[in-house]
């Protein structure tokens, strides 16, 4: 069973917004196609200490199936019965590209097959720590396996990726050696993973372009987040050549995690200027059921889905930003394109500027003494870390003498 790789189905989303070209934006694009590939059910489950439902995986994948994402990969089915059972479920009520792991030995590989998925997703170790402390192998012993298993994907009529795990830590001889013997083997696609994260942009982006001289299949990357640049080495492969990268949502996965499904998805659409095909208003909603679903926290700072990615605090960002979201935002990314909203926070660096919107938001239309008076209090409360909200806002206005636009509609009823 094969499905074709081009088609995506596109859904409604809110217009990018590019009201100028000007520094990194001022330059063509560098990317022309990007393509995602899901594995939050796969590699994100494997976060310590996380396990995914029935239910849970059932809904995230749904989540993922209706806002267009090109590949999900469902599991491991080999690992377990329910396992199986829950890549079987996926494969057959999603209609993505459905994929499911397994390492080249038979019986994975079976099981994979057996689960119904459009794609099996092999890999073996080629580094040689881990071919000779992990696999206990020789590299012959790993190059006839993945060729084997290739050719039996192949032969099954499904669609088949072969990675050479531990890419990044791979003699590059014996890296092009299992590309082009897989290649010849029939292989569709063809896994760059950064397993152990130590990548750079740079140097990944070389990796990539060595690899495309070798194969005529088509290059997919993954990058984990060790140092901090999974989802930028994610970027600089697709400028390398890749089409596909390997993502998993609010980056969770292995150790410091993956490349993240929002960060590379509004990359590549706000900065490069890709579309995607992706229903990105649906990103906040999928990051928030993954939290609630891995137990693991989002933090306030996370690009694109942190709760503090469309908020400010400080005076002198929050009055450009209500003159003119773009003059501290990026512009290219609202957060309406991903399902957020922006907000003014009350605190120690507040300005004038967001103390009288967020009193006019509450109901209070407060004299310029009145503000003032106010945003003292506000800096006062936020210098002793404590939280500013709409209860504490009204008890400041009214200590001030400020008149609710409620009471003022009654007195004036009354004189009437």
């Amino acid at each position: 069973m094969t499905r074709c790789l081009t088609t995506t189905r596109r859904i409604r989303r809110v217009p990018r917004r590019v009201e100028f070209f000007q520094g990194t934006l001022a330059h063509q694009s560098e990317i022309e196609d990007v393509r995602i590939f899901d594995t939050t059910l796969r590699d994100g489950e494997q976060s310590p200490r996380t396990s995914f439902s029935y239910e849970e995986k059932r809904d995230i994948a749904h989540t993922l199936d209706d806002m267009g994402t090109h590949v999900i990969e469902a599991g491991f089915p080999v690992n377990s019965d329910a396992e199986f059972e829950a890549v079987a479920d996926i494969a057959a009520s999603t209609d993505t590209t459905t994929c499911g792991l397994a390492r080249v030995v038979d019986t994975d590989i079976e099981a994979a097959l057996d689960s119904g998925v459009d794609m099996v997703h092999t890999f073996v170790s080629t580094s040689d720590v881990q071919l000779a402390d992990s696999m206990h192998a020789s590299r012959e012993e790993a190059v006839e396996r993945a060729v084997r298993s290739v050719e039996r994907v192949r032969d099954a009529g499904v669609e088949v990726m072969f990675s050479p795990m531990d890419a990044t830590r791979t003699d590059e001889a014996f890296l092009v050696e299992i590309v082009e013997a897989v290649s010849d083997a029939g292989v569709d696609w063809i896994n760059l993973p950064d397993t152990c994260g130590v990548a750079t942009p740079t140097r990944f982006a070389r990796m990539v372009e060595m690899v495309c001289e070798h194969t005529d299949a088509r290059i997919d990357v993954h990058a984990h987040d060790d140092f901090g640049l999974a989802s930028a080495n994610a970027m600089a492969g697709f400028e390398a050549g890749a089409t596909q990268a390997q993502v998993s949502v609010n980056g969770i996965g292995e150790r410091a995690g993956n490349a993240a499904y929002e960060e590379v998805v509004m990359a590549a659409e706000s900065v490069y200027g890709v579309d995607t095909g992706i229903d990105t208003t649906r990103i906040t909603e999928l990051a928030r059921t993954v939290e609630r679903a891995s137990d693991i926290p989002v933090p306030a700072n996370k690009p694109v889905v942190g709760r503090n990615a469309f908020s400010h605090e400080s005076g002198i960002h929050a009055a450009g930003v209500i003159e003119n979201a773009d003059t501290f935002e990026p512009g290219v990314m609202t957060p309406e394109m991903v399902g957020a909203t922006r907000e003014f926070v009350l605190g120690k660096h507040t300005g004038t500027h967001s103390v009288r919107k967020r009193l006019a938001d509450i109901g209070f239309d407060a004299s310029d003494a009145e503000v003032r008076e106010v945003t003292r209090r506000v800096k006062d409360h936020g210098a002793e870390k404590e939280r500013i909200d709409d209860t504490t806002l009204e008890t400041f206005a009214r200590d001030v003498g400020i008149t609710h636009e409620t009471e003022t509609e009654r007195e004036e009823e009354v004189r009437a």
